[in-house]
């Protein structure tokens, strides 16, 4: 079976169905070489593809953006380059399914695949349902959903519960090493995997006091537009040894030791898209959310409210919060660290644990038909 794999910036459930798949079938990624429009930082679909050497084409295409920018006129030109090419791709793959995961970078290849009568399959991740994924799933065989409240904005007949997938974490394995010779509690900082700047700039203005409590993992991210990382690792070099010993710092975290830092960590400060928020579920993690202020209407607000309501997460704007009200949210999250981890086992149950079999299981069924 030969399976190609699209969506742009939601690589991570793409990558638990890829390592989840039975030897003898071909598999070819087809997602975004940039994390940004306009800036050269790669994207982590990209980076991690060319490591493992899994079959990746990039696709440019457009995309309706919710406020107009500098680069509004040129990506909707690409619209049409990007169906062509979509095109092209289906024609020299032959591929017997399409799994699409959603975002811009998918609905050319979903509609080229109708083109060519090839049975299609979107997976939502999200608690309620992305635009791309609302529109291709009247050109699909099955919609896979991860939560029961996405199952009315797609067609009914359609719909299977699956979950979200998680990738496979190797907890004991891996390289990745925390120095924690002081036992200080641990604080991982991302902003997924292109970074967050404003997350950046909050830390920023109040890390020598976390420093001064706390070991800090900080995940920047690479958007060369803002050089985050760059002027961090310059901060760094001025503190005192002590502290620089308790700041480690990376771009990127690799995907396979993205399980071991949050499962070391005491406390997590991220954005909330719903893959984040699956994770922090499954390892019964608190967390400090602050949801990206124009994600498609408020999914990232409503991510995070879902896991403060199940009791892991406090919820922060973006534009009221200050470096030094970040620093107070984390002292008084850690001093109640306790009773957030008696929320952690109920919460755990939320997450779907074979969600990659489920979904193998429904890309056989449509090729079978």
């Amino acid at each position: 079976m030969k399976i190609l794999i699209t969506g742009g910036g939601h690589f991570s459930p793409a990558m638990a169905v890829i390592e989840s798949l039975p030897k003898g079938i071909s598999v070819l990624m087809v997602g975004r070489k940039y994390s940004f429009e306009g800036d050269n930082a790669l994207s982590i679909e990209y980076i991690v593809c060319q490591e493992r050497g899994i079959p990746f084409i990039a696709l440019s295409t457009g995309r309706l953006q919710r406020k107009f920018t500098k680069y509004t006129i040129s990506s909707l030109l690409k619209i049409p380059f990007g169906f062509f090419k979509a095109q092209k791709i289906m024609r020299d793959f032959k591929p017997d399914v399409v799994l699409s995961f959603g975002g811009y970078i998918s609905l050319p290849v979903v509609l080229a695949a109708y083109a060519f009568r090839t049975p299609i399959v979107v997976h939502e991740q999200t608690l309620e349902a992305g635009m791309a994924n609302k529109i291709a799933s009247y050109f699909t065989k099955k919609v896979c959903i991860s939560w029961e409240s996405s199952r009315k904005f797609f067609p009914k007949k359609k719909v299977v519960l699956t979950g979200n997938p998680i990738r496979r974490f190797k907890i004991k394995d891996l390289r990745l090493k925390i120095k924690d010779d002081e036992k200080l509690p641990i604080i991982y900082v991302t902003g997924g995997s292109s970074g967050s700047h404003a997350i950046n700039l909050l830390v920023e203005g109040c890390i020598e006091g976390l420093l001064e409590n706390f070991i800090v993992f900080h995940q920047t991210g690479d958007a060369k537009e803002f050089n985050d990382f760059e002027r961090l690792n310059t901060f760094k070099k001025t503190l005192k040894s002590s502290l620089q010993k308790r700041y480690i710092l990376e771009k990127f975290v690799p995907m396979q030791n993205v399980g071991e830092v949050i499962n070391r960590a005491d406390l997590i400060i991220s954005r909330s898209g719903i893959n984040t928020i699956t994770e922090l579920l499954f390892f019964g993690k608190p967390a400090i959310l602050i949801p990206i202020t124009f994600s498609q209407r408020n999914e990232q607000l409503k991510n995070a409210t879902f896991l403060q309501e199940h009791g892991l997460a406090k919820v922060l704007e973006q534009e009221t919060t200050t470096s030094e009200t970040l620093y107070q949210e984390i002292l008084e999250m850690l001093k109640q660290k306790n009773e957030y981890m008696k929320s952690a086992k109920e919460a755990k149950k939320l997450v779907i644990p074979d969600a990659r079999e489920r979904i193998l299981a429904v890309l056989q069924q449509v090729v079978k038909k």
